[in-house]
């Protein structure tokens, strides 16, 4: 009898092909979920819903301890401990998480505040702040504003008897003045009351008006979080460019107030924008760090984990204790530590647990989409990602590359529906984002909290450390702005509930069909049919940029960016830049713009300088010119920090100016004033203060007036001022503070509108564009046809035509 030889191939499949993670332990998962249920229950339909969610838990928790064990030796839960097991725990965490809930929803509604708030009535709230004041994002001119929350002491509405009680509170006040509290600070506030716009527990929202009043000292706690924050911020400002060193202190402990809108709008569109929020992934990042060392150090496991557990409470008050970043203290620590103990069946249960223990404690978070992002995204981290390179590395994906790929994909996929219902779109470049920036991110983490811990001490050590961390903080900017600027980088979606909802259907739908072999063909077939389909429309569209073209309005959103060719190869003259980095940065990369001979700045609004930085970024710069106003004093700094970084001279023109190239000729037509706007004045002094100007083109003449309005057009026209153009660029977005007169004074056959889709201000106002129709002039707007582009056509007498790109981008999200 001879013996077989052994199948040498079968033993080598055996041995290269991994192994699949074991199955978690999924025994707590219905105990989360049902309290989270219950929760958002209790806080959206009332706190009576609550009661009865609660009873029937307890019913079922009596039912299910009452009955025999139907455990067996079955695989999956019911082997592990059981389906009675199971209910009991459900039933008895989401009872305790709906008591709380409820009673804390019966506390709203019966707090003695909340009748008012439906009346705009005046008040005067006494609170704790327990955050710090986040900057609403928003291009309207004017002062800046800042949600500030904190905790009710007392109050008095009216002229009525004053009370004390507690209860959360929202406040929307003025930026300067409400700006530098922190959190553990007493304060007085007196404003007009509304209702809250979100279910979290909060009693009332309260729109400031004044400064605060009887400030309080700041507790010692978050005074020493402040010098570090301070200090980090004061490190960054003196060693990195503009954008890097706003970015910095916001991937490390969250303070994104240096972050300009416009790299806010990019990492918001390169789905980046979490690396701006204090997350678990934080925590498990200086906490892998420490625990890293400690191994490297040959320190014992315990030891480890209480040098870890010392970096945590060092991060939570670098960070500041507040809710959120007790959140993801929680989240992060509790899987480094499972993890840690090489216990990984155990993630999931703490997951869980952790779930359970914040929704008692702060029953409010079940409604927070921070709450959700950060539940999902760990759950994503310890079940799919495990799987997803598991399967890699079996197709033969080198180590590394495949967990490299697996995080950002299962961390989107199960995040994108939260995002999709909250921001009404989709990222489609999000995962290759999070691809390119995963690198960096833990180095400059780490780098950031070691620069953050010394800078208090040792300045030139911290400054030594945000060096080193320099070039991985401007690698996720660039990363952030070339991403934003693909088109078609997002993709419209409904918005609300009903949204997300039905992302996470298709999500489902996909994964399933994903799961048999039969079907994978054809979601494979349906895949590359629609890139086919898209990429040539929305990415590389046919014959962009148009030949022989001489103008381009760019699709911005709701400002101003216009393109004049000088006749040279890939230079060109850019009027204004927008409000957003990388849509300007786009336009000119797609029109194939390499230097720019002169770019103006008609005024200083955040809509027209907004996206300076992608306009420079990567590109010579002859110069920056700028009228006769040198204010808003903030954004002029702003702008001539920008332009020393380019080197850029910043350089002024008056009327009278005449500029040329040689295929362009620009004269400066106004301000007709050469008076400064002086701080304090409203948004039409600034308008008024709009260079404007008339460019000679191979396709006729061009009237530029910036956002020049009735006092400004109204001078140019009494000045006898030649304002014949053959293309007119329509004041202010096609806003109705344009005076008919000077709407027609042109005689143009084309007018252009730059404006946004879906914004809220009603650009263009259609009295507007039907007198500018009537006057015979054919009206093309950004928001309907995307980058517009007037080129010239052959013939002596060819009058010149108007080519759009296609694909306008949505209104910049005002959050």
């Amino acid at each position: 009898m001879t013996a077989e030889p052994p199948d040498h191939r079968s033993a080598a499949r055996s041995v290269e092909a991994p192994e699949l993670p074991a199955p978690p332990d999924l025994r707590l998962v219905p105990a989360a979920l049902a309290s989270w249920g219950v929760a958002i229950a209790a806080l959206t339909v009332g706190w009576g819903v609550a009661l009865v969610l609660v009873a029937l838990a307890v019913v079922a928790v009596v039912i299910a301890a009452r009955r025999p064990h139907v455990g067996g030796p079955r695989a999956g839960v019911v082997a592990a401990g059981g389906v009675r097991a199971v209910v009991v725990a459900a039933g008895g965490c989401a009872a305790a998480v709906g008591l709380v809930a409820g009673l804390g929803a019966f506390a709203v509604a019966d707090h003695p505040l909340r009748p008012a708030t439906g009346n705009g009535v005046s008040a005067r709230l006494d609170l704790v702040v327990t955050t710090d004041p986040r900057p609403i994002r928003s291009t309207v001119p004017g002062p800046g504003r800042v949600v500030v929350r904190g905790e009710l002491v007392g109050g008095q509405v009216g002229a009525g008897p004053g009370w004390r009680a507690g209860g959360r509170v929202v406040l929307i006040a003025p930026a300067d003045e409400w700006g530098g509290l922190l959190p553990g600070q007493l304060v007085s506030a007196r404003g007009r009351l509304g209702p809250p716009d979100r279910a979290d527990l909060t009693v009332a929202v309260l729109q400031v008006r004044g400064p605060p009043r009887d400030v309080g000292p700041v507790p010692a706690l978050q005074r020493a979080a402040g010098d570090l924050r301070g200090g980090l911020r004061d490190a960054a400002r003196a060693v990195l460019a503009e954008d890097p060193a706003g970015l910095l202190p916001g991937l490390v402990v969250g303070d994104t107030s240096g972050v300009s809108p416009g790299l806010d709008a990019d990492f918001r569109t390169a789905g980046l924008a979490h690396l701006t929020a204090v997350s678990g992934t934080n925590v498990a990042i200086i906490c892998g760090a420490v625990m890293l060392l400690a191994r490297l150090g040959r320190l014992g496991p315990r030891t480890a984990a209480v040098l870890a557990g010392l970096a945590l409470v060092g991060f939570v008050v670098l960070a500041r204790p507040s809710p959120s970043v007790l959140r993801a203290a929680v989240m992060g620590g509790i899987t480094v530590l499972a993890l840690a103990v090489g216990r990984r069946r155990s993630v999931v249960p703490a997951l869980c647990a952790a779930i359970v223990v914040l929704l008692l404690v702060d029953p409010g978070l079940a409604t927070d989409p921070g709450f959700a992002l950060s539940v999902l995204a760990t759950g994503a981290l310890v079940l799919l990602a495990p799987g997803f390179v598991a399967r890699m590395r079996a197709r033969r994906v080198p180590p590394g590359v495949a967990e490299a790929l697996a995080v950002p994909v299962a961390a989107h996929v199960v995040t994108a529906p939260v995002i999709a219902g909250l921001s009404g779109e989709v990222s489609l470049v999000a995962v290759a984002a999070n691809l390119f920036a995963a690198p960096v991110v833990a180095p400059v983490t780490v780098l950031g909290v070691a620069a953050a811990a010394l800078a208090p001490a040792w300045t030139a050590g911290a400054h030594a450390l945000v060096w080193v961390a320099g070039p991985g903080v401007t690698w996720l900017v660039w990363v952030a702005r070339r991403c934003a600027a693909v088109p078609g980088a997002t993709l419209a979606w409904p918005g609300g509930v009903a949204g997300g909802l039905a992302l996470a259907a298709v999500v489902v739908l996909v994964a399933a069909a994903l799961r048999w072999r039969r079907l994978r063909a054809v979601v494979a077939a349906v895949l590359v049919g629609a890139l086919l389909v898209l990429v040539p429309t929305r990415v590389v569209p046919p014959g962009w940029p148009p030949a022989r073209w001489s103008l381009v309005a760019c699709d911005v959103g709701q400002g101003d960016a216009l393109v004049l060719a000088t006749g040279e190869p890939g230079r060109a003259v850019l009027v204004d830049a927008g409000p957003d980095a990388g849509a300007i940065d786009g336009c000119l990369a797609r029109l194939g713009v390499r230097s720019l001979a002169l770019v103006v700045l008609t005024h200083l609004h955040a809509d027209h300088v907004g996206g300076l930085a992608g306009a420079l970024a990567g590109r010579a710069v002859g110069g920056i010119a700028l009228g006769p106003a040198r204010a808003p004093a903030d954004t002029f700094a702003q702008v001539v920090r920008r332009a020393g970084v380019a080197r850029a001279p910043v350089v002024g023109v008056g009327r009278g100016t005449v500029m040329r190239w040689p295929g362009l000729v620009l004269e400066v037509l106004g301000p007709m004033s050469s008076s400064s706007y002086v701080d304090g004045e409203d948004g039409s002094a600034v308008n008024d203060t709009s260079v404007v100007l008339r460019a000679h083109t191979p396709v006729g003449r061009v009237l530029l007036p910036g956002d020049a309005e009735l006092s400004s057009q109204s001078s140019l026209l009494g000045s006898g001022s030649d304002l014949q153009a053959e293309i007119l660029k329509v004041p202010h977005h096609g806003s109705r503070s344009s005076l008919p007169t000077f709407l027609t004074a042109p005689r143009a056959s084309l007018a252009l509108v730059s404006v946004g889709r879906g914004n809220t201000y009603g650009h263009p106002n259609p009295g507007v564009v039907g007198l500018l129709a009537r006057s015979g002039a054919l009206v093309r707007r950004t928001d309907e046809s995307g980058d517009l582009a007037v080129v010239s056509m052959p013939g002596p007498r060819a009058p010149p035509a108007v080519v759009a790109r296609g694909d306008p981008r949505p209104d910049p999200k005002r959050r």
